[in-house]
């Protein structure tokens, strides 16, 4: 063998780069919640934490993130304007999965339409949630 060859087999399959995760939820205590769940996932890392619809948007602008776990309604703002935003840049949109208390039928559409793919109630599809971060994560490889 050669000492690259030696040297690439020692160190193991290349490393992924982690999913890069932007939490926006205005609630201190879902945000600690949430960042449990982040940190017990492997390959996983949270990005940053907002609360409010402008902090949001500048976040995605600046900050380099995969994943947005996004709640509807906002300390100031809502989820709806941070979508917008988002699908104003879709080329390099992160994906996002919306997490709110308000699972209204027509929030789920107006959602679907501004291209999210997951929209979960808080209160009863939290289980899902570290399962799409991995999906997310792997397809990211």
């Amino acid at each position: 063998m050669l000492p690259s060859v030696i040297d690439e087999v020692r160190r193991g399959p290349p490393r992924r780069a982690p999913l890069r995760v932007l939490l926006v939820e205005d609630s201190s205590k879902l945000q600690e919640r949430l960042r449990e769940t982040l940190d017990a996932l492997p390959g996983v890392e949270l990005a940053g934490t907002v609360d409010c619809e402008i902090d949001a948007v500048e976040a995605i602008r600046t900050e380099r993130c995969d994943a947005v776990i996004l709640d509807l309604h906002l300390r100031r703002g809502t989820g709806f304007g941070v979508l917008r935003e988002v699908a104003r840049h879709a080329s390099r949109a992160p994906a996002v999965v919306v997490f709110t208390n308000y699972d209204l039928p027509e929030y789920r559409r107006m959602a679907q339409s501004m291209g999210v793919r997951h929209f979960l109630d808080k209160a009863r599809e939290y289980e899902r949630l570290p399962v799409i971060l991995e999906e997310l994560r792997d397809d990211l490889a």
